[in-house]
């Protein structure tokens, strides 16, 4: 391992016993943005600047309206803490939050004062579209590691981002990815202020980030606001069957028409005793907040179509993307099923649900016995054909029009973002390369000496990436453009096969 490599490693292990020495120093950075100065705190190395608004409170009529410009300010902003979560009910690991005045971004980068400006990596959260913030986010391993700027962001979220009715027009159902493009804007304005070069900015993100990256991939309006993506456990082709995404959930993908979002908001509405949106934006966000409306709209002035769409007809920025999933993406998922543990029965019940008279065909090609029990052959099976199927899928489209790096997460040892049931092992499952790039405000667990290793390389790779579109550096395995996948794992980095580790050829005859 490299001398660079060797000290990223060890600053996984140090760098609170750094923070707390450096901190007593008591330095604190004053930065001048275009909407004011703001004071922010450097500690351990790298200077952090927290709860910078980027946009207007959307309160009042600014409810469910495009994101506007922050109000001015004259005195020295306090930058030490974040901002408010934006309002959402308790999700994995997140804490709920009433408050709608929300839309604040993170900064921090190295102190040490660069020849030339850095990178900026702007970071969207991932939750469902429904919960997380910016600041679960720690990135000060990339920051110092990879010599970036990280800039990490809020967004709407729930009813209050993804919320549509007829009276919205064009911006119906996208308020939320609106947010997005603000901060990104945000970025372009003041990037220089913090060291960070505004025509090298990369957009990454996981989960819900990762799909918002495929929209923002897609979106016209977005189009010179960043330069290179990264997307993380959301393929732009994602599809799931009946119950195959969580209990309840219907066959569909991560986006609607805007028609049909609409449709969801105007029943919404009269079940809550408002005959138009002005009587919405009265409400209070506790008669809100649990609405189950969280899924962005497509034909919309962002959005004019489905991200997938997009991929296959070449309407996309082409600019270089590195995308990616885990090995186990769907046992987190499962592990949140009702009914625990699994029986055969039940299992062959969601089988019948999922793939109706096709479901023998599938319970005979991931039998419970293979696979350990019911749950972990239902997890294998949905990850293969939610999960891995349409990222090998995503990435042939991608690959068509732009240079693209594929990889798969393939830790089975990572510290799982939630408890496994019983007869559920958690492998590489949804989220769990997250504590390789990030310290986490929930944190799954700490990283093993082998596993520091590789959340070093990881960070080589994906900083390397944002520096020059290629993510290959000094002592690093050789990572390869697509189609071949590069697999992730402690001493086991290489080249896969996604579509044959994932079983596509069964799926795709279904």
């Amino acid at each position: 391992m490299s001398k660079r490599l060797l000290t990223l490693a060890l600053s996984v292990v140090t760098l609170g016993a750094l923070t707390a020495t450096v901190a007593e120093a008591g330095e604190s950075p004053v930065v001048r943005t275009d909407s004011g100065s703001v004071r922010g705190v450097s500690t351990g190395g790298y200077r952090s600047f927290q709860g910078i608004p980027f946009a207007a409170p959307p309160v009042g009529d600014l409810r469910w309206a495009p994101p506007k410009r922050p109000e001015p300010w004259t005195a020295v902003r306090d930058a030490s803490k974040p901002g408010p979560r934006c309002a959402q009910a308790p999700g994995l690991g997140s804490a709920p939050s009433d408050s709608e005045d929300c839309l604040y971004l993170n900064v921090i980068s190295p102190a040490e004062p660069a020849r030339r400006p850095r990178p900026v990596m702007v970071w969207v959260h991932g939750g469902g579209f429904t919960s997380g913030a910016g600041s679960d986010y720690d990135f000060k391993r990339m920051a110092l590691g990879g010599d970036v700027v990280v800039v990490s962001v809020n967004y709407r979220l729930g009813v209050f981002g993804f919320f549509g009715h007829p009276e919205l027009g064009r911006d119906s159902g996208a308020f939320g990815l609106e947010d997005q493009q603000a901060a990104l804007r945000w970025v372009q304005r003041n990037a220089r202020a913090f060291g960070g070069d505004p025509r090298n900015v990369t957009l990454f993100g996981e989960s819900a980030g990762a799909m918002s990256t495929c929209a923002q991939l897609a979106s016209p309006s977005a189009a010179g606001l960043f330069h290179r993506a990264i997307i993380q456990s959301g393929p732009c082709t994602l599809t799931w069957p009946d119950d195959g995404f969580l209990p309840g959930v219907p066959a569909g993908s991560p986006f609607l028409p805007r028609a049909d979002v609409e449709a969801m908001g105007a029943d919404a509405a009269k079940k809550l005793g408002c005959a138009d949106v002005a009587c919405l934006r009265r409400l209070p966000v506790k008669d809100l907040v649990n609405q189950p409306l969280g899924t962005p709209a497509f034909h919309t002035g962002l959005l004019p179509e489905h991200p997938a769409t997009a991929l296959k007809t070449g309407r996309f920025a082409r600019v270089p993307v590195l995308t990616g999933v885990t090995r186990d993406e769907a046992r987190l998922l499962v592990a949140l099923y009702p009914g625990q543990p699994f029986t055969e029965e039940h299992y062959q019940e969601l089988l019948r649900t999922a793939f109706k008279d096709k479901a023998p065909l599938v319970a005979a090609e991931y039998p419970s016995a293979k696979h350990g029990s019911p749950a972990m052959a239902f997890a294998d099976a949905m990850t293969d054909r939610t999960w891995g199927c349409p990222q090998a899928g995503t990435e042939r489209l991608l690959r068509e029009r732009t240079r693209t790096y594929g990889y798969e997460f393939a830790d089975r040892d990572a510290p799982p973002l939630a408890p496994m049931p019983t007869g559920m092992r958690s492998g590489a499952s949804h989220g769990s390369e997250l504590a390789y790039l990030s310290d986490m405000t929930a944190s799954p667990g700490k990283l093993t000496p082998a596993q520091q290793k590789l959340a070093a390389q990881m960070i080589q790779y994906w900083t390397g990436f944002a520096r020059t579109g290629n993510p290959n550096g000094e002592d690093l395995p050789k990572w390869r453009p697509t189609p071949k996948t590069q697999s992730l794992a402690p001493g086991e980095i290489g080249p896969a096969d996604l579509a044959t580790v994932h079983n596509c050829g069964f799926w795709s005859g279904l």
